[in-house]
């Protein structure tokens, strides 16, 4: 039992009733055998009618399967107008509802638990009177209304809904909720991390656990758990060394199944909305999903969610900050594939070790002296030596399509290009294998793109990428192994616009773009390259000799680097590095290695 001071009953204010009657007809709802009297009196000049009290909503009505819209923006800045939207989206009427203010998130995050346990949407109230949740109780004609906590001002409610009170210190507070929630084991709500609080209370949700305010230190990590319809994952620590503090900001919080065809995806910056949408979906067949409104494509989770959703077209609403690149990062997580290894985003976390060769020319590289499929079990046993924990280790091939050439040849670029057919049952067999691909270009006096579009139906695949070689780009009076080639930034930024236009046309994920160099002067002005998001640019350190001379270049060419978005790469020679570096001084160096090619 409860203490007056935790729970107590108050009378219903009252509201016309006309709306929430018309609404319980749409709904399909049947008067109780305790609905007052709709019959009118007899007409008379005095008389004047009285409209009858709403017929109270006796059980859930939820608003049947969505069918495809135009994806909807919701505003960061009015939880109380998303939490209505999350509302109307799903429940016709509901039994109960949760009211709490929007601005303490520990309450809120108890409410939303009530909210779930009683299946009932979450509303929000301020300091002021407001009319749109006036109307939505209206319109969900609760039998039951719950207040949690106070500073709000108390919504008018149908005749006749009940209204219960919860209130108390944090502790009070919580054990009332909980008994009423009925889970268990408890969970501490962490503080100071409102993207971690969401991911506990989530976690509760859709667990059966209960909450307890946050303590005075900060509540230990989660592991991750999966039950039912959505799985949480929250973590202090990043995965692998040196991971840049933005790669995982936010914890993994999915609830619902997205069965109805609606999901909520609410950027980490709106937790209380965030809270609120978590509630709504938990047993209505929305999904909610907490996201990195920066940047889609940095929870995979967010994706296998939307697109294990048995509903063939989803209505998704994007709410909060929301980056303008949305409109082609969510074909991509509701319709793309992801990369090898998982995951959307090249790095971090990531480390593609390559064979590097021609298809048909063993004295170009390791990788052509077998067959595709001997050289697929080479890849796998090579890229053995960099595992590292926190970091998918994926076999690479990367392959000469274009090859620098001493003479002219019929279309004068000295370059020779390989036929695609060549090239296919390479690709097919590390796609089949679940490798990674990176086509190699040597263009002589053509220029990259054009030989890039020789082979666009490859890299509109999303486990295929593009590198250029730079020592092999000759100007118009340049000759092979007599002068070292170059690229301007300007070239490399016209490759990296069209390779990002197949990246959203193609609903990929991020595309690699590799930029091999052992000298300053092969990309004069690198600094002037301009990165898509679309794509990851990994530069090469790619020289050949003794290994005190390749650490002088790298430092060389990874110099006043720090800040500018650019992964690394290191390449082996079998023959020509003495000696060769092995796999434990690569993932030694600085930056880190996230490529590693050998040749």
């Amino acid at each position: 039992m409860f203490s007056m001071s935790v729970l107590r009953r108050v009378t219903a204010g009252v509201l016309p009733a006309v709306v929430a009657a018309a609404c319980a007809g749409s709904a399909g709802v049947t008067p109780t055998s305790g609905a007052a009297s709709t019959t009118a009196p007899a007409a008379s000049s005095t008389t004047t009618t009285t409209a009858p009290p709403p017929v109270l909503c006796p059980r859930n009505q939820l608003r049947p399967a969505a069918t495809y819209s135009e994806v909807q923006h919701l505003p960061a800045d009015d939880p109380a107008a998303a939490a209505v939207q999350f509302a109307r989206d799903r429940f016709e009427c509901a039994a109960e509802v949760v009211v709490v203010s929007p601005d303490d998130l520990e309450r809120v995050a108890l409410a939303a638990l009530l909210a779930a346990a009683r299946r009932a949407p979450l509303l929000f109230a301020d300091a002021a009177p407001s009319p749109a949740l006036d109307a939505e109780l209206a319109n969900l004609i609760p039998r039951r209304l719950w207040l949690v906590g106070g500073g709000f001002a108390v919504p008018e409610v149908p005749e006749g809904t009940e209204v219960e009170r919860l209130g108390g210190d944090p502790a009070a507070l919580a054990a009332a909720v909980n008994a009423l929630a009925g889970g268990s084991p408890a969970l501490a709500l962490p503080g100071g991390d409102d993207a971690a609080l969401v991911a506990v209370a989530v976690q509760a949700m859709i667990g059966g656990a209960a909450l307890e305010p946050s303590p005075t230190t900060t509540a230990a990590p989660i592991a991750t758990t999966t039950s039912g319809a959505g799985s949480v994952t929250t973590s202090t620590t990043a995965a692998g060394p040196e991971i840049p503090d933005e790669a995982n900001p936010v914890p993994v919080a999915v609830a619902g199944t997205g069965d109805a065809g609606v999901a909520w995806l609410v950027d980490a910056g709106s937790p209380a909305a965030a809270l609120a949408a978590a509630a709504a979906a938990a047993h209505s067949g929305a999904l909610m999903a907490l996201v990195d409104g920066d940047d889609l494509r940095r929870l995979p989770e967010v994706g296998r969610a939307l697109r294990a959703a048995r509903n063939e077209s989803l209505q998704v609403r994007l709410v909060g900050e929301i980056t303008a690149d949305a409109s082609w990062q969510l074909p991509l997580l509701t319709d793309g594939d992801e990369l090898p290894g998982g995951g959307y985003l090249l790095f971090p976390g990531r480390r593609l070790v390559a064979l590097y060769g021609h298809a048909w020319a063993p004295e170009l590289g390791v990788m052509g002296e077998q067959s595709p499929g001997e050289a697929v079990d080479l890849a796998a046993s090579v890229a053995g030596a960099y595992a590292e924990e926190g970091v998918v280790v994926v076999p690479s091939f990367e392959i000469i399509a274009t090859v620098a050439d001493s003479r002219a040849g019929s279309d004068g670029n000295y370059s020779n290009e390989t036929p695609v057919e060549d090239i296919r049952p390479w690709i097919e067999a590390a796609g089949a294998a679940g490798m990674y691909v990176l086509l190699d270009l040597q263009p002589g006096r053509s220029d990259f793109l054009s030989q890039a579009l020789l082979y666009e139906e490859f890299l509109r695949l999303p486990f295929v990428g593009l590198a250029l070689d730079p020592e092999w780009r000759l100007g118009p009076d340049q000759f092979h192994l007599v002068q070292f080639g170059s690229v301007s930034a300007e070239e490399v930024n016209e490759v990296a616009e069209w390779l990002a236009g197949l990246v959203r046309e193609e609903s990929l994920p991020q595309k690699l773009l590799l930029l091999h160099q052992f000298r300053l002067s092969m990309i004069p002005d690198r600094t002037a390259i301009v990165v898509p998001p679309e794509l990851a640019l990994v530069i090469q350190m790619d020289g050949q000799g003794s290994l005190d001379d390749k650490y002088a270049t790298w430092a060389a060419v990874t110099a006043g680097t720090e800040g500018t978005g650019w992964w690394w790469g290191w390449k082996n020679f079998y023959d020509e590095d003495s000696p060769r570096a092995t796999p434990g001084q690569v993932l030694d160096l600085r930056p880190r290695v996230v490529y590693v090619s050998y040749q």
